[in-house]
């Protein structure tokens, strides 16, 4: 990636059937693209975490039936990476999204938490930017930083767009 111009962005497109067998797939995309831009061992983790997060979600709670498509799309610029998952099922009302990132309470019993519950967690814990569209189903962009100093700060941010 170096000689790059910054203008310069590269896109990897995946279209999947809706259907957690194919979540695999996915996650080895993510890998795939940030081995190639040099993010660490751990960080590749991170983000195959995330990604299979935002998928399971989607398969999840985006369609009534296995019909749907599940999209990815890869964003590469030189200084980060951007995956965005994709759906056209139903949405879900973004103002819930604050709640269920918000870090868990002392007094909850980790026994008592419903299995899936943390995606949305992890995803904005894992990555440093998290945004939500609704206009059209649910996607989920998440961006993660290639830091080559290797000095990581607390930028992570969120947003929610329901356009």
């Amino acid at each position: 990636m170096e000689g790059r111009k910054a203008s310069d962005v590269e896109l990897v497109q995946l279209t999947l059937p809706n259907r957690v067998e194919y979540l695999g797939v996915a996650r080895l995309l993510v890998s795939g693209v940030a081995h190639r831009m040099g993010f660490t061992y751990d960080e590749i983790e991170d983000i195959k975490l995330a990604v299979g997060e935002a998928c399971t979600n989607a398969v999840e709670h985006a369609y009534e039936q296995e019909e749907g498509r599940l999209n990815l799309e890869c964003l590469v610029f030189p200084d980060r990476l951007t995956i965005t998952v994709a759906d056209q099922g139903k949405g879900f009302a973004v103002d819930t999204v604050g709640k269920q990132l918000a870090p868990l309470a002392a007094e909850v019993d980790e026994d008592d938490l419903e299995e899936g519950g943390l995606g949305l967690f992890l995803i904005h814990t894992l990555m440093d930017e998290v945004s939500f569209h609704t206009a059209s189903g649910v996607s989920v962009a998440m961006t993660k930083y290639l830091r080559r100093d290797g000095v990581a700060g607390d930028d992570r941010t969120i947003s929610k767009t329901d356009v």
